[in-house]
């Protein structure tokens, strides 16, 4: 079982007892957003796992599920999914800070640029 298994076994199981996801957000204040990452699987858009353990005993008491059940569910889905190391950790964040480096750097050019452009000391491209 995986983290899509699991959001489609709280899925069968609301929808078994005729609820939908905006009864389940009224009921347990968890916004919309988070009930649909929970119940389709997309762990990167849920926050720590602290509070994932506590949406789903709340998702779980609502419609009327046995929340430990649920909740010791998710921890075997959580065990059985290796977590990424902190060196791929790393690398992904450096890669991501060279990209926003890169297009901030893009911007400014573009924007010295422009200007130059329009306030008359550089000429204007294409001018026939």
């Amino acid at each position: 079982m995986d983290y899509v298994d699991f959001g489609k076994y709280l899925v069968q199981q609301r929808e078994l007892r005729g609820m939908s996801r905006d009864d389940i957000s009224r009921a347990t204040k968890i916004p919309p957003s988070l009930i649909v990452a929970l119940e389709e699987g997309q762990v990167e858009r849920l926050p720590a796992r602290i509070f994932v353990v506590n949406y789903v005993r709340a998702y779980a008491h609502v419609i009327g599920l046995a929340p430990e059940e649920a909740v010791l569910r998710y921890e075997e889905v959580d065990r059985a999914t290796p977590s990424p190391s902190p060196a791929a950790l790393e690398k992904e964040r450096r890669k991501r800070a060279w990209v926003g480096l890169t297009v901030m750097l893009l911007v400014t050019a573009l924007g010295v640029y422009a200007f130059l452009v329009v306030t008359g000391k550089l000429p204007r491209p294409f001018a026939g």
